[in-house]
């Protein structure tokens, strides 16, 4: 038996050039495919390349305590990320942290004013039937209107319609429609308050709550003039040219509501008596952002409803074609506050409308991008937000770099004054290594965006003492094999399996460590653990495939094998007793007794 045992290991012995060929021709691949994709340095993440950190945080909406959950979280985090890609930032991060924390981490060269109005606005529109509108402000230039009239020295919206092309468009004309202020677009207003009323009031009975009662009402119809009345007075009372007013006006409106709201028109405040929502935005289809070019309005954003939206959008606009101003407009309401109110002059049938307006082109885009991906499930406020210049990134990733240089120095430093020539092993191991690291992370920043943060770099930092730490597991377990009185070719192979089971043993730890703390963390502390993770995996790979490879053909090259006090394997040096040979004691000669 001793004898195929005897080739076995003669066997291994002879073929490390395999798996030396091996790790290189993964190398290779690695590197070839690094180049071939264009992605030649790692993604540097927000803390060393600058830009802007946002964190928001989800807030409870009155009667749905339980809407802060897992699956909307992960429902607004999938919503964010797909309106911020709409604007082209393919870099941006969003991730949740914590149970009603999302942090959104934009780079520089993004617009952060736009993406912060992607992220943070809920976006929920209704396009809801006007039943009062009247002027908050500048009352000299804009008399208050009835119910019945519009307000003077302020044209109205208009309605286009394309017979020849059979597409009908609902849309404001350029200097009448709402303008598309900053707080239309870049506010989530939580809906906070719900309105008590069981019934919603009609058209006729907003104009006059009084015509809503009736000589011997029941329940409902109480209920419904109460409603009705504490609607009216809750309008006689709004003054929206005051922020906080504005601010408040209508939340807590259920779509079966009527309501109050706020609009900015040509730079002066309205305020508008709503009706329940006719449309819902989440029946929109495709939102789109164009310029136009055949008339005044400029850029607009241009909205296709599905099936069940285009049914409802040509019902209401079929119902308002036979209203009196300002009854025959219709509110487009985003996130609580009118951002526009054409009038309509007959039934649009096309599934197809128009928001158009004192729109920039930025405000366009950001409006359609909203629209395209839906509203947010939940609502949310900016706890903070953080701008990183590009230049303390540069400093902070500057200084990482220079710990791990101090690090790596004092590895070399105590590997060549302890191992001496097998510190050439572990620095060769640490090389490979190194460029395994570099070239799976710059491969992995477009594969699943991973970004090399600050924490990541102080992952690879601790990688260098692990990866070194496996290498004097090895080198001591040879070591012990030489003082045992063994050559170095028998002592490699035969401190291999004990120093494998304890490198295996130790990476294991490591890794487990890494995958439980990436696991129960969250923002940069996973690119910590990310980073930890995958360098003890390659110290796995790489003293599989080069180390102990390596060393079993140095052990075939004389200034190794024969013990060079300069190897760091010199018997000499380890204490080696050299062996003890037994010396014969001369023996007496025996006398003959005499007889």
């Amino acid at each position: 038996m001793a004898a195929p045992k005897k080739g076995r290991n003669a066997s291994a012995q002879s073929k490390p050039g395999r798996s030396l060929v091996l790790i290189l021709i993964a190398i290779v691949a690695l590197t070839g495919g690094m180049f071939a994709s264009g992605h030649t340095t790692p993604r540097l993440g927000i803390d060393l390349a600058g830009g802007t950190s946002i964190t928001l945080t989800a807030v409870n909406e009155p009667g749905q305590p339980n809407a802060i959950n897992k699956t909307n979280m992960a429902t607004a985090v999938d919503i964010m990320e797909r309106r911020v890609n709409g604007l082209g930032v393919s870099e941006a991060e969003v991730q949740t942290q914590g149970d009603r924390n999302i942090i959104v981490n934009v780079p520089k060269g993004t617009n952060s004013e736009q993406a912060r109005e992607q992220v943070g606005t809920t976006a929920k529109l209704f396009f809801r039937p006007v039943l009062q509108r009247e002027a908050a402000v500048d009352p000299a230039a804009t008399p208050s209107p009835s119910a019945s009239g519009s307000p003077s020295g302020s044209p109205s919206p208009s309605a286009s319609t394309s017979a020849s092309s059979g597409d009908e468009s609902a849309s404001p004309s350029a200097d009448s429609s709402a303008s598309p202020s900053s707080s239309a677009t870049s506010q989530g207003r939580a809906v906070t308050d719900a309105l008590k009323a069981d019934e919603t009031p009609s058209a006729s009975a907003s104009s006059s709550a009084s015509d809503a009662a009736s000589p011997s009402p029941s329940a409902s119809e109480s209920a419904a003039t109460d409603a009705d009345t504490k609607l009216q007075a809750e309008y006689a009372a709004l003054n929206c040219a005051d922020p906080d007013q504005r601010t408040e006006a209508g939340q807590g409106a259920k779509p079966e509501q009527s309501t109050v709201a706020c609009g900015q028109d040509g730079g002066v405040w309205n305020k508008f008596l709503l009706g329940p929502v006719g449309v819902d935005g989440t029946e929109i289809d495709k939102a789109e952002a164009i310029f136009d070019t055949q008339s005044a309005a400029g850029w607009k954003v241009v909205m296709d409803f599905n099936s069940a939206g285009a049914k409802k959008f040509a019902d209401i606009t079929g119902t308002l074609a036979s209203q009196t101003s300002p009854m025959n407009e219709f509110a487009i309401v985003l996130d609580d506050e009118v951002v526009s109110h054409p009038y309509v002059s007959t039934a649009i049938t096309g599934g197809n409308a128009e928001i158009s307006g004192s729109f920039t082109q930025e405000q366009a885009e950001s409006l359609s991008n909203m629209l395209s991906y839906g509203a947010l499930p939940l609502s949310f406020k900016e706890s903070s937000v953080t701008t990183v210049t590009a230049a303390l990134g540069s400093e902070q990733l500057h200084a990482g770099l220079i710990a791990g240089a101090i690090g790596l120095a004092l590895v070399v430093i105590y590997l060549v004054a302890y191992y001496r020539g097998l510190a050439l092993v572990a620095l060769a191991s640490l090389l490979i290594s190194a460029a395994l690291t570099y070239v799976i992370m710059s491969l992995l920043g477009p594969a699943i965006g991973f970004a090399l943060n600050l924490p990541a770099v102080c992952g690879a930092i601790v990688a260098i003492g692990i990866t070194a730490d496996s290498f004097i597991v090895y080198f001591e377990r040879v070591r012990d094999e030489i003082r045992e009185g063994r050559s170095l070719r028998p002592a490699v192979e035969r401190a291999w399996p004990r120093a494998r089971r304890t490198i295996l043993v130790s990476d294991f730890v490591s890794f487990l460590a890494a995958a439980v703390l990436f696991v129960v963390t969250v923002g940069k502390v996973q690119g910590f653990a990310f980073t930890l993770g995958l360098t003890t995996l390659l110290d796995v790979v790489v003293v599989f495939l080069f180390t102990k490879p390596l060393l079993t053909l140095l052990a075939k090259t004389k200034f190794f094998g024969k013990g060079h006090s300069w190897s760091g394997l010199d018997p000499k040096r380890l204490g080696v007793q050299p062996p003890l040979r037994r010396t014969r004691r001369p023996v007496a000669p025996v006398e003959p007794k005499e007889a």
